[in-house]
């Protein structure tokens, strides 16, 4: 945390528990809804929209992971903190909590280079290849096997069809994973043709407020989380519009 931390964009006392346990919320509500739709009578463009709300909500259990590593979501409690982070990511697909932490701190001390995890190889530089290289990198087969059985206790405990399964719960985290790498690593992190042009090795998009908050919850306004990492993502607008009067 950098000493001169501004107070106006500190977290409120609650705000941050509060977004974080609405967003779980609404996360689970959707899922649970999702799974229990009649396919074959729903409307496609209603599958679509439920998808890309999935889709938009299993981002926000992820965004809310990284600002408790942060820890920005309970920054008073920080017990607190850690369970909502830890919960988040194992909703979104069973990773450990501490592991996403360590190799987080070391993207945010090392950004764009070999000793970044969330970096490429130094040589596949493609959306695609970074994208896999990424995956692998934090993906386990524990996580593997135990996304299986969950999937399989879903489908044949608790009797929930393999098409609202693979629609409403395995499409929208893989597309997640798609956004999330998109916005808050490939486009803010990829090497401009002039080269780096900051410490951090990152640059922000241009979206206005509600494209940005649409996109990736502001993970987009990326130089500016860098350059102050104790700020929410819900305050990254305040922050980027703060900087450009300067």
């Amino acid at each position: 945390m950098r000493k001169n931390q501004p107070h106006e964009f500190a977290d409120a006392r609650y705000a941050g528990i509060l977004i974080a346990l609405f967003i779980m919320a609404a996360w689970a509500g959707s899922l649970a809804s999702a799974l229990q739709f009649d396919t074959t009578i729903f409307p496609v463009w209603g599958s679509i929209a439920a998808v890309l709300l999935q889709t938009f909500l299993y981002t926000g259990l992820f965004i809310t992971a990284h600002d408790a590593m942060h820890g920005l979501v309970a920054p008073q409690h920080k017990r607190l903190n850690h369970l909502i982070g830890a919960v988040s990511v194992f909703l979104y697909a069973l990773f450990s909590f501490r592991r996403l932490k360590t190799e987080h701190h070391k993207h945010h001390a090392h950004p764009g280079s070999v000793e970044d995890p969330d970096y490429h190889d130094g040589e596949h530089r493609s959306f695609w290849r970074w994208y896999f290289h990424f995956m692998l990198t934090y993906v386990t087969w524990q996580q593997l096997v135990g996304m299986a059985l969950a999937f399989n206790v879903l489908h044949h405990l608790l009797h929930v069809p393999i098409g609202n399964l693979l629609l409403f719960w395995v499409a929208p985290s893989l597309l997640s994973t798609l956004q999330l790498f998109y916005f808050g690593t490939y486009l803010p992190h990829r090497e401009p043709v002039s080269g780096y042009r900051n410490e951090h090795r990152a640059e922000s998009n241009n979206f206005s407020v509600l494209w940005s908050f649409l996109t990736c919850y502001h993970f987009g306004y990326h130089w500016e989380h860098h350059e102050y990492p104790y700020v929410p993502w819900w305050k990254l607008p305040a922050v980027r519009k703060k900087l450009s009067r300067v």
